[in-house]
């Protein structure tokens, strides 16, 4: 995008979202001073789209395309992600978006609720589901993790890199996890110039970017987060789990795979082969039918690869 977009008020639809390319009526609700955005669409059992960095709700739109028939799609944006906005003083650490993730849930009164979690929304929405283990139906995890990385030393050094002060300062400057993550992970497809432009306009300004830049130190930065939400990972263990795993991915590999399986023994697995980190949108279609096909047949402890035809 060439021309910086003009700030809109909190609270408004920015005229930069195109309506066709995100064809979906943008809702607002103000929690705890965050004005927070979120897409409500379709009718039936609930599904509860939460992202990671430095995506927002716009990320799952052809999810929600193709999902609406069946299924009531909720996705929200974190405060300063996507179309929200932070209140005063908010740090954007993921246990504050987990946070405003439960206070989302209880705003809106939703029951009976599958959580769809990807990268960051992981740690963020099990630990929403975590203190409120009676509204969660199912779970629906796709290339994420909830645990303190200890040990992995190429993790590690990545948050030290990209947490420091150097990589903070390239993600506000040049929005590098915007122009350089984004791309990288789609493996499947190229990500269209209009698309790149939604994801450069939601991170505009360098005060913008701060919530992307605080994510990858927080990775190190948040352990007693991370441990916490592992800790009480028992309270969702008898849920019945989706695991849709892209095998192409640059973050997440066969290692984090294995300790989901481990972790519920109610999963079903389907690997997605040469999909890249963002499934969502990398194989749109792939991870509508693994969903459609897993509710129909509910999860018995199953293994599957999706080689892409239909």
């Amino acid at each position: 995008m060439s021309n910086m977009p003009s700030p809109e008020p909190a609270g408004v639809r920015p005229s930069w979202v195109d309506d066709e390319l995100f064809p979906f009526d943008s809702r607002f609700v103000e929690l705890d001073g965050n004005v927070v955005h979120y897409i409500d669409e379709g009718a039936g059992p609930i599904l509860l789209m939460l992202h990671g960095n430095p995506t927002w709700s716009f990320e799952y739109r052809s999810l929600i395309g193709s999902l609406s028939d069946r299924f009531r799609c909720i996705a929200l944006d974190y405060p300063g992600f996507g179309l929200s906005a932070a209140a005063p003083g908010y740090r954007y650490r993921p246990d504050e978006h987990a946070a405003v993730v439960a206070a989302f849930i209880d705003r809106l009164d939703l029951s009976q609720v599958t959580l769809l979690a990807h990268d960051w929304g992981g740690p963020i929405g099990l630990h929403a589901a975590e203190q409120r283990p009676d509204r969660f139906h199912r779970l629906v995890l796709t290339n994420t993790w909830a645990w303190p990385m200890n040990g992995d030393l190429r993790v590690e050094a990545a948050s030290r890199l990209m947490g420091g002060l150097l990589g903070r300062q390239l993600i506000r400057r040049f929005n590098l996890f915007v122009n350089a993550f984004i791309p990288i992970g789609h493996r499947r497809r190229k990500v269209s110039a209009a698309e790149m432009a939604h994801y450069r306009a939601a991170l505009a300004t360098p005060d913008r970017r701060q919530a992307c830049a605080v994510m990858p130190g927080a990775i190190l930065g948040s352990r007693a987060f991370l441990a916490e939400v592992e800790n009480r990972l028992t309270v969702l263990a008898k849920l019945p789990v989706l695991i849709v795993w892209a095998d192409a991915d640059v973050a997440f590999g066969g290692k984090e795979l294995r300790r989901w399986e481990a972790t519920f023994p109610n999963h079903t697995t389907v690997v997605l082969p040469g999909v890249g980190h963002y499934v969502a949108s990398d194989a749109p279609e792939q991870l509508s039918a693994a969903i459609r096909s897993w509710w129909a047949e509910p999860a018995t402890g199953t293994n599957a690869s999706d080689d892409g035809t239909d």
